[in-house]
C-alpha cells in the first residue's frame, strides 16, 4: 500500500524513478545531489521507498528523541551523539560518527547532501568521502534530475584513497544533472 502512494505520488508530479540500483546502495555513503531546494528531501524519500533502499541521515541525536523523533525517525533521521563518554576525553569527529553508525547498521544508505547547502557551492564538502574510507563501504550516487523528473541511484564507486582520482568519477557523473534551480548546482571545481 505504501508503494502503491509513493508511486502515484511521484507520478502525480510527473516524476519517474530509475529502477536499475546497484546492489551496493543497500551498503554505502549515497551521494544527494543536486541539492537546490528542500523539495529534495521530499522526492529522495518517495523514491527511495519504492526502491527499497534503506536510507538514514545523520542529525543530531537531540532530533530523534520523543516527541520529535516519532516524526523523524520513520523519514530516516538517526541520531548523532559526538558528545565524549567521559568529560574531558577527546570529542567524535563527525566522520568518525558517521562511520561507527554506519558500521553498526547494515543495511544503510547514509544519505548525504556534499555541497552542504541549498546555495550554490564551488566546493563540495568532502567528508562523506572520508566517512566512506573510514567506513570501508562505497559510495554511491542518488540523484535528482529535475530536467528529466527522473530520481534514482546513478552509479558507484568504491574509495580508493586517491580522493582526486576517485572524486572525478563522482563528478563526471553529476556534471550532467540538473537541479530545480540549476542556476544553484556545480560540480566541485576542484575535480571538474
Amino acid at each position: 500500500m505504501g508503494k502503491y502512494i509513493a508511486r502515484l505520488l511521484l507520478k502525480l508530479s510527473g516524476w519517474t524513478v530509475n529502477p536499475t540500483v546497484p546492489k551496493e546502495a543497500q551498503y554505502c555513503v549515497m551521494i544527494a545531489a543536486p541539492h537546490t531546494t528542500n523539495w529534495d528531501a521530499y522526492y529522495t524519500r518517495l523514491a527511495f521507498y519504492i526502491l527499497d533502499i534503506p536510507m538514514k541521515v545523520a542529525i543530531k541525536d537531540f532530533w530523534t528523541k520523543p516527541p520529535l523523533g516519532w516524526l523523524i525517525k520513520p523519514f530516516g533521521g538517526i541520531g548523532i551523539n559526538r558528545k565524549p563518554e567521559v568529560k574531558g576525553e577527546k570529542r567524535q569527529s563527525y566522520v568518525e560518527a558517521m562511520a561507527e553508525l554506519i558500521k553498526n547498521n547494515n543495511p544503510i544508505a547514509m544519505v548525504i547532501a556534499p555541497e552542504g547547502t541549498r546555495k550554490l557551492s564551488k566546493q563540495w564538502k568532502t567528508g562523506f568521502y572520508h566517512t566512506a574510507v573510514e567506513a570501508n563501504v562505497p559510495i554511491t550516487f542518488g540523484y535528482l534530475d529535475y530536467k528529466n523528473k527522473e530520481a534514482g541511484v546513478g552509479g558507484f564507486v568504491h574509495p580508493t584513497g586517491n580522493i582526486e582520482k576517485d572524486m572525478k568519477v563522482i563528478m563526471d557523473f553529476y556534471r550532467n544533472i540538473s537541479g530545480k534551480f540549476p542556476e544553484m548546482f556545480q560540480v566541485d571545481e576542484r575535480f571538474a
